[in-house]
């Protein structure tokens, strides 16, 4: 996707960035930008070795901490340490974005939600893997380098993503769906009080994420390449109606819209629902509740539907004094040993190969599904506005999915919000 920061549109970043962070000064000169975000002086060069410090959500860190003791064993001049930061994204967020705007180099490199990569690529707070700092991304699955690419640029490295995954209850519905019509004449035929299927509609990112995954099955877009809202296409109309008229009736169950995750995963671990969509760490939780079920990728209109990407890209900070061995330690994060340590600690690799290999599908075999799922997922819209197109997304569809809020109307408002906060 093609989006480009100017000195333009500088204000507009900068406002976003106070909105999130409540911080309250931002500057517009060169200089200003030079010393809190550009890359100058000895840190440009970036051929500087030494240690660094890792910066990651404290939720996650057990999956990384294996590799990182594995690094610093091989490396004892250039040793890593682990800064954990909160569990909440949006704290997450604003401890490095407060850092960043000060231009500092306390987090060498950043595991960042793939959702803010655009964001802190606009502000020019990461080294583009580019020319000196150029990676061999050939073998990783190709939504997870789009997600970690700005301006045509790779701005960061993927480290790890997700998938969602369609569970059926092998019990109350027998045959797989190809297609989500499927899904709707199986449902049809449900009796008794079980819900056909349960998914994230509360009004939060779960409902950005799964109004994506109907827009994007049907054909459609949320922006085109030059940032500009495509909502307002037909085939994105198809997918958010589509989503809007299982709702009504009944397909999707009523209670998907007080559901997060966790509601959707009580729901089909206990038997409530046949169908649900959710990411892969239900599978272990339904084998361990005793079902009788199967996973596959999502179904659209047509086959296999579209996931929306989850996941971390590593950015090496523009500041860092010693982008030399950051730059060797992302890569070290997705050789083949360290990729399968995040599988066989059920963190998705990025690494397409590791999906092949026979023994770790046998010890999780939603594998295949979710190999599938990801070879088909796009990431979240890439924009430095991102938090302003989720919240049009989610308000919208929420009040097409509860109050009636016609479908042309629901995207026409989407598509005006993007339009204002861009």
């Amino acid at each position: 996707m093609k989006l480009t920061a100017t000195r333009k549109t500088g204000a507009a970043l900068c406002a976003i960035a106070l909105a999130a962070t409540g911080l309250t000064a931002c500057s517009n000169s060169e200089s200003d930008s030079e010393a809190s975000g550009g890359a100058s002086g000895a840190a440009a060069e970036g051929n500087e070795r030494g240690p660094i410090t890792f910066a990651m959500g404290r939720n996650d860190t057990d999956k990384l901490i294996p590799i990182i003791d594995k690094w610093n064993a091989e490396h004892p001049d250039e040793q890593v340490t682990l800064s954990e930061l909160a569990g909440e994204a949006d704290d997450q967020r604003d401890t490095l974005v407060q850092s960043l705007q000060a231009g500092g180099d306390d987090y060498d490199v950043m595991a960042l939600d793939v959702v803010w990569t655009a964001d802190f690529a606009a502000n020019q707070w990461l080294q583009p893997l580019e020319g000196d700092f150029a990676v061999d991304t050939s073998g990783l699955l190709p939504a997870t380098v789009e997600s970690a690419t700005y301006g045509d640029k790779l701005v960061a490295l993927p480290q790890n993503t997700n998938g969602q995954l369609l569970f059926r209850n092998a019990d109350v519905i027998e045959k797989a769906p190809d297609t989500f019509e499927d899904i709707r004449s199986a449902c049809a035929a449900l009796e008794g009080d079980t819900d056909c299927l349960t998914t994230q509609l509360k009004q939060y990112e779960g409902l950005t994420v799964n109004s994506l995954g109907f827009i994007n099955g049907w054909g459609g877009e949320v922006l085109d390449d030059s940032g500009q809202p495509t909502v307002e296409s037909d085939e994105a109309k198809a997918g958010l109606q589509a989503l809007v008229d299982a709702y009504a009736d009944g397909t999707i169950s009523q209670s998907s819209t007080a559901a997060t995750e966790e509601e959707t995963n009580l729901a089909f671990t206990e038997g409530k629902t046949a169908f649900a969509i959710n990411w892969p760490y239900m599978y272990a939780n339904a084998e361990e509740a005793g079902l009788n079920f199967e996973v596959q990728p999502l179904v659209g209109k047509d086959g296999v539907g579209v996931s929306t990407l989850g996941g971390y890209n590593n950015g090496i900070n523009v500041n860092s004094k010693h982008k030399a061995t950051a730059l060797d330690f992302i890569q070290f994060i997705i050789s083949e040993e360290n990729q399968l340590s995040l599988a066989e600690n059920s963190f998705p690799p990025v690494l397409a190969s590791i999906y092949d290999d026979a023994e770790l599908v046998k010890e999780h075999p939603y594998l295949p599904a979710l190999k599938e799922s990801l070879e088909n997922a796009k990431p979240r819209p890439v924009s430095p506005f991102y938090p302003a197109i989720s919240k049009a997304i989610q308000d919208n569809a929420y009040a097409a999915l509860t109050s009636g809020k016609s479908v042309d109307d629901a995207t026409k408002d989407m598509a005006s919000a993007i339009q204002q906060a861009s």
